[in-house]
């Protein structure tokens, strides 16, 4: 009967030192996760649809962050029309808890600026327009990028999911008059696998 307390009584020392390991585990990679993650990087590309799915990056090429972007889309009255004439934002970092903090800026160019100084200027691909009452949807390949950060090597930039900044439907009141739209987007930026 000892011997059987015994070998049951090891079982079950291995058995709880493997439930011990298998939770410390667990914490760990909850844990981990967040400290060796990029802000804002979950490396899934958006899913886009219908007439969206001409956004799609090249092949080769993976998301390295997703931000967030609060701004405006700055016109200026011709006479005739409203003349885009940039745009201003901050962007932030998203992740997965919902969390977000400052990342960089976004301005004419159009060019994106991390906190860090790394900088990519974009040149429009493609657009689709969802939603008539906010701008386009777009796919911007990566000009040129550089310094050190977030934003070296990025290849190509999606703006999807975009609330206002259409120029107004009314006529300006004076030439060179200039109005600040508020808009709100997510940028996929991308870089080249390999």
């Amino acid at each position: 009967m000892q011997i059987k307390n015994i070998y049951f009584g090891a079982i079950r020392a291995r058995y709880d030192m493997l439930a011990i390991v298998a939770v410390a585990l667990f914490v760990l990679a909850l844990v981990a996760t967040p400290l060796f993650a990029e802000p804002g990087n979950d490396n899934r590309a958006p899913e886009l649809t219908g007439d969206a799915e001409k956004l799609e990056a090249e092949a080769g090429n993976k998301v390295a962050f997703h931000a967030y972007a609060e701004g405006v889309q700055i016109y200026r009255w011709t006479g005739t029309a409203w003349a885009f004439v940039g745009p201003e934002a901050v962007l932030y970092a998203t992740d997965n808890a919902g969390g977000a903090g400052v990342i960089g800026i976004h301005y004419a160019g159009p060019t994106w600026e991390s906190a860090g100084g790394s900088k990519v200027v974009g040149q429009v691909v493609d657009r689709c327009t969802p939603d008539p009452d906010a701008i386009d949807w777009l796919l911007l390949r990566g000009a040129s990028s550089g310094g050190p950060g977030i934003f070296n090597g990025v290849t190509f930039i999606q703006r999807i999911n975009t609330v206002g900044g259409k120029a107004p439907t009314a006529a300006g009141e004076f030439v060179g008059q200039v109005v600040r739209v508020p808009y709100t987007a997510d940028y996929f930026f991308y870089r080249k696998q390999g």
